[in-house]
């Protein structure tokens, strides 16, 4: 079975995911590699500060990096936090999985209604 992440990390990484501008970020990043800060705040419609911040929450998570590119800061994706809460919810799939696949039998094995 997969370690799981450290109870810090994990809890700031779902703390970083519960916010959908946060996501969105990460989705933007994901999809377009690196970006200067200004490209990406051009997506919403808020202030900088409360832009910076989302960016923040995102950075101590673990789930970008920034860097200096002249004036500009560069914020690139950070997947491995990622990996490591896919790793850890990979058991839940699963049991979803087999409970879905056991449904799936037993629907299989009841008689067909006859169309009315």
């Amino acid at each position: 079975m997969p370690a799981a992440p450290a109870p810090a990390t994990a809890d700031r990484v779902f703390a970083a995911l519960a916010s959908p501008v946060r996501r969105e970020v990460l989705r933007l990043l994901r999809e377009g590699g690196p970006q200067p800060v200004q490209l990406l705040a051009d997506h919403f419609d808020m202030r900088r500060p409360s832009f910076s911040e989302h960016l923040k929450v995102l950075r101590d998570a673990g789930l970008v990096s920034e860097r200096r590119a002249g004036r500009q800061r560069m914020y690139r994706l950070e997947a491995g936090p990622l990996t490591e809460v896919a790793d850890w919810l990979g058991p839940y799939e699963r049991f979803w999985r087999e409970k879905l696949a056991g449904l799936g039998d037993l629907l299989d094995e009841m008689p067909d209604d006859e169309p009315s």
